[in-house]
């Protein structure tokens, strides 16, 4: 089988890919290990919780991107700067959520 792939096609394909292990790569790796040993069960628990809550903005956030990158309305340098910026907001408020409810452990 032999797929065709346009070279814009085939960039936005690989930023999406890039977003999508990002979120991927940080929520397999919580960031329970400075947490006694006794709460990083709990800790755990609560970022895959908080990242299953993130997950359908984020996957929107892509679509969206994607979407946007495929119309023209942004090229490859600002779809990934978008998408780095999106991932690290995230993961800022994320940390923030799990702080919290970890005080509330």
């Amino acid at each position: 089988m032999i797929v065709v792939i346009s070279r814009g096609s085939l960039s936005a394909t690989l930023l999406t890919l890039a977003l999508a292990a990002a979120f991927h790569a940080e929520a397999a790796d919580p960031p329970c290990d400075k947490y006694p040993v006794a709460k990083q069960t709990a800790c755990a628990a609560i970022w895959k919780s908080l990242n299953q809550e993130d997950g359908p903005v984020i996957a929107q956030f892509g679509l969206d991107q994607l979407k946007r990158r495929e119309e023209g309305k942004i090229n490859a340098e600002q779809h990934l700067g978008e998408n780095m910026a999106f991932i690290k907001k995230s993961t800022e408020n994320r940390l923030e959520r799990l702080r919290v409810r970890m005080e509330k452990e």
